[in-house]
C-alpha cells in the first residue's frame, strides 16, 4: 500500500480527569489510577463500599484522553461483534485474529458505574494499511465495510469484538479507532472518541508473520507519532497471545455531561 494518509484534526479534546478530581471521585483515598487499561495488580477504591479490590472485580473508573477521530470514520451502523467480514463480498480480512474486549464505565459526580447500552464503534485499517468504504490516493474501497462495526455494552459495561491485529500505513503508528456514544441520534447524547495503540516490541513479533511481513518494516513507531504523544501512553492496550491469535482488554471511564 503506497498511499499516504494521516488523521486530520489531531488536537486532543479534554475529557481527562485531573488528579484532584480522581481523588474526589474516590473519596480522597488516593486510590490508584490505571493508565488506560486494566493493569495487572492495580487497585481501585470502591465508591460504594470504601474497600479496595482488584480492578477486575469492580467497575473500573479509568479516564483516558480523547483523541482525533481521523478522516475515516463512517457511521455504518453495523451491529456485529465479528468485524472481519466485508458484507459486500463475504471476504474475510487477512491477519492474526485479535479479540478486543471493552469495560466501559460512566463517571457522574462521585459515582463510577457500568455504562449500560452504550454504542462502542471500532474501525481500523487492514493488514495492507487500507480502510474500508473510503477514497484515498493509494486505494478505493467504496461500498466495502471490512473492519468496521459496533456493539452495545451489557449490564456490566462490557462488550467484545473479533477483528485482526491492525496493519500500518505511512505517517501513523499502529492504532485502532473507537467511539463511544450514549445516544447517537440525539444532540444531548454523550460522545467520546479516541485511539488505541500497541506496544512496538509486541507489534514486531506479530509483524514477523504473514501477511504483515510482506509489507516490510513500518515507517513510524509510537514515539514518533504525534497523536500517540498526545495520549501520553494512556491508551496502550495490553495484548496477550491466545490459542488462535491474540486478545486484549481496554477499560475506559466516560465523564458524563
Amino acid at each position: 500500500m503506497s498511499g499516504f494518509h494521516v488523521d486530520d484534526d489531531d488536537r486532543p479534546v479534554g475529557r481527562v480527569l485531573s488528579r484532584r478530581e480522581v481523588l474526589i471521585l474516590f473519596g480522597g483515598t488516593g486510590a490508584a489510577l490505571a493508565t488506560g487499561a486494566i493493569a495487572a495488580g492495580a487497585l481501585a477504591q470502591s465508591p460504594s463500599t470504601g474497600t479496595s479490590a482488584s480492578a477486575s472485580a469492580l467497575p473500573t473508573c479509568v479516564v483516558v484522553p480523547e483523541l482525533a477521530e481521523g478522516p475515516y470514520f463512517v457511521d455504518e451502523r453495523l451491529d456485529r461483534s465479528d468485524i472481519r467480514t466485508d458484507t459486500a463480498t463475504g471476504a474475510v480480512s487477512e491477519g492474526a485474529r485479535f479479540d478486543l474486549s471493552w469495560v466501559v464505565t460512566r463517571i457522574d459526580d462521585s459515582a463510577c458505574t457500568p455504562l449500560v447500552g452504550a454504542m462502542v464503534d471500532v474501525w481500523h485499517c487492514d493488514a495492507a494499511g487500507a480502510y474500508s468504504d473510503v477514497q484515498d490516493p493509494g486505494f478505493s474501497t467504496d461500498g466495502h465495510d471490512f473492519l468496521r462495526g459496533y456493539q452495545l455494552t451489557d449490564a456490566d459495561g462490557r462488550t467484545t469484538f473479533t477483528t485482526v491485529y491492525p496493519g500500518w500505513y505511512d505517517g501513523r503508528a499502529v492504532h485502532i479507532h473507537f467511539k463511544i456514544r450514549t445516544d447517537p441520534d440525539q444532540s444531548s447524547g454523550t460522545e467520546f472518541t479516541s485511539q488505541l495503540f500497541f506496544d512496538d516490541t509486541f507489534t514486531d513479533t506479530v509483524y514477523a508473520a504473514e501477511p504483515y511481513a510482506a509489507r516490510g518494516t513500518r515507517t513510524l513507531l509510537n514515539t514518533q507519532d504525534g497523536i500517540y504523544q498526545q495520549s501520553g501512553g494512556q491508551t496502550l492496550v495490553p495484548v496477550t497471545a491466545t490459542a488462535d491469535g491474540y486478545a486484549g482488554t481496554f477499560a475506559v471511564g466516560v465523564r458524563m455531561s
